[in-house]
């Protein structure tokens, strides 16, 4: 392949200043929020669906693999280029196309990010539900990527229960449209088959999306804990009791501290944990879940439950849970993210299994979690600068996930499996399981030319994620 010459083409076909190549200009483009690295050949940032068919094209013609990017939050590698490559990002492809509002629709570009389509139809009494932790960051377009989720999607659904349509340039440079603005489409659900596919089937350039009426009441709750696990009991408790809130999120009194002292959000600092919950709906249906939630609470072991007294107190709080990671880098130069799903009903021993690979690994561990949904956030804190510690970290991300498996649930909630956990795919799904997805994959990326090398475990990194029982060595390579 001769990037010289693809990046001369390029150039023609998209202008000068949107193609890059220099060395210090791709540097920008070789991480995300993982601990995966790996640097572009080139880097494109295209301003049309035209644009993005000229690069295929292009990349079609030289051979050159293809890795689409949002904004760089994401938490498993996935645009991350392991063979070099063309980074397509979407920062120029950033525009509200079309607000319908008698039908609740909305038309994006994929670089939008996540809060600024909320903040344009919030005059109509309308907002976007998936909230990912990053979403003041992250953009539509990966959100669609990696079927993002995030605190309300306990009520609300993850990304994939808001998307109604999407154009997408395949690898071969076609572009299709899959549903649109209606709630069903004719045939195979494939908008459903995309989202969530890590950008390993073409290129998503337009988003249909559905907006939500904003609730008519909303209360947010506080509860307080001495004991750890009496917060994850209480997570049961609820389920039990026929309540589905809009958000159940804990924190861990590691992480509520750091939280605390960053934020200033309200949690008690010498508590063992707290549970974040929230209530939305009509306002009589919100005040008689409200007293039951307190009712629940306070059996299981809670010491205090508050509920936010107005919109700025609610917003604080929820502040304190947005932040939570950013707030783990006052105690620790940083943190590997885990993102992991167990049945709620294993979440305190789950905990507690955490709490041993914290001892056995001598490494700090602090735990953010959508516990309603029982999908865990545990934040593995470790030093870059100690070849050991990062070892140790790795191995520890590596024995949760493992458990997580023998307990019922799996290795990824919202983040993706990426280059992250490639290893641990065939712990998850059989070979038979593995070879039908490969087969899906490959009717529309046959030459693996989209985001090469993700997602499917390769020869080297099954034998030593499962034989050895050791991290994959592709992640412990690139750790920054």
């Amino acid at each position: 392949m001769s990037i010289q010459s693809a990046v001369k083409e390029l150039r023609k076909l998209l202008g000068r200043d949107a193609v890059l190549d220099r060395a210090e200009d791709l540097m920008v483009y070789e991480y995300d929020a993982s601990l995966a690295k790996g640097r572009p050949d080139i880097v494109v940032l295209p301003e049309s669906t035209e644009h993005v068919v000229a690069v295929v094209r292009v990349a079609n013609k030289y051979k050159i693999p293809i890795v689409p990017r949002g904004s760089g939050t994401g938490l498993s590698g996935g645009s991350v280029p392991r063979q070099g490559g063309i980074v397509i990002t979407f920062s120029r492809m950033s525009r509200i196309l079309e607000v319908d509002v008698p039908n609740r629709r909305a038309v994006v570009q994929p670089g939008l990010v996540n809060t600024e389509l909320s903040a344009a139809v919030a005059k109509h009494g309308l907002y976007f539900a998936p909230d990912p932790s990053s979403q003041r960051a992250s953009t539509i377009g990966g959100n669609v990527a990696e079927n993002s989720g995030g605190p309300h999607t306990l009520l609300q659904g993850v990304t994939v229960n808001h998307v109604t349509g999407m154009e997408v340039v395949l690898p071969n440079a076609a572009v299709i449209q899959l549903g649109g603005k209606a709630t069903e489409s004719i045939g195979y659900d494939l908008g459903g088959f995309f989202t969530g596919s890590e950008g390993l089937l073409g290129v998503v350039t337009k988003i249909t999306v559905k907006l939500t009426h904003l609730a008519e009441s909303v209360a947010t709750l506080l509860a307080i804990y001495n004991v750890i696990d009496d917060a994850a009991q209480t997570v049961t408790s609820i389920t039990v009791e026929g309540i589905t809130p809009a958000a159940l999120e804990m924190l861990d009194g590691v992480t509520l501290r750091a939280v605390e002292d960053a934020t200033h959000a309200g949690f008690p600092k010498d508590s063992a944990a707290v549970l974040l919950i929230e209530l939305e709906g009509l306002r009589e249906a919100v005040e008689e879940q409200a007293e039951k939630i307190y009712a629940v609470c306070k059996r299981n072991g809670a010491r205090e439950v508050r509920r936010a007294k107005d919109d700025t107190e609610r917003a604080l709080l929820w502040k304190g849970r947005k932040t939570a990671f950013a707030s783990l880098g006052r105690i620790t130069p940083a943190y590997y993210s885990q993102d992991v799903v167990v049945p709620r009903t294993k979440i305190p021993d789950i905990l507690r299994f955490i709490e041993s690979v914290s001892k056995k690994h001598q490494q700090r561990i602090g735990n953010i979690f959508h516990a309603g949904d029982g999908n865990l956030h545990p934040a593995i804190m470790f030093d870059l600068r100690d070849p050991e510690q990062v070892k140790r970290t790795l191995q520890a991300g590596f024995d949760i996930c493992e458990q997580c498996i023998k307990m019922g649930g799996t290795i990824t909630g919202e983040h993706g499996v990426g280059m992250e956990k490639q290893a641990l795919m065939p712990l998850l799904f059989t070979e038979d399981d593995l070879a039908v997805m490969r087969r899906l994959h490959d009717a529309f990326n046959p030459d693996g030319m989209m985001n090469p090398q993700k997602v499917f475990p390769t020869p080297r990194g099954c034998r030593e994620g499962i034989v050895s029982s050791t991290p994959p060595a592709e992640v412990a390579e690139v750790t920054r």
